[in-house]
């Protein structure tokens, strides 16, 4: 599945259980454990907004940062021979390793641009 619901910068996703027959999801690459049920994809969407709502406003009440999906930090293992040459073409290009892995990134989930 590639599509997710969106809200307030979170992702939510949509599945469907057959021996509920119900739709659910959780919030999508946060440590804590957010999900949400519903009936209709519409029903759906508004308890996975309502269970967004709650999580912040909890994390408010409670004095905590709340998670946030994807914090922008990756640990890659490339392996030696891959690191050496990412390195060797970083320093080709007069470029830090970060900013050629970003750019080679960003070509692979947007080609056209």
């Amino acid at each position: 599945m590639s599509d997710f619901m969106k809200y307030k910068g979170y992702l939510g996703s949509v599945e469907y259980s057959a021996d509920d027959n119900c739709l659910f999801g959780k919030v999508m690459f946060i440590k804590s454990l957010l999900m949400y049920e519903g009936e209709t994809l519409q029903e759906l969407e508004s308890m996975f907004h309502e269970t967004v709502d709650e999580y912040l406003k909890a994390c408010e009440v409670d004095g905590v940062k709340p998670n946030v999906p994807c914090s922008g930090v990756l640990n890659l293992r490339l392996g030696h021979t891959r690191h050496l040459a990412v390195a060797e073409q970083a320093n080709k290009l007069g470029v830090s390793i970060n900013d050629l892995i970003c750019s080679a990134i960003d070509m692979r989930l947007h080609p056209s641009a």
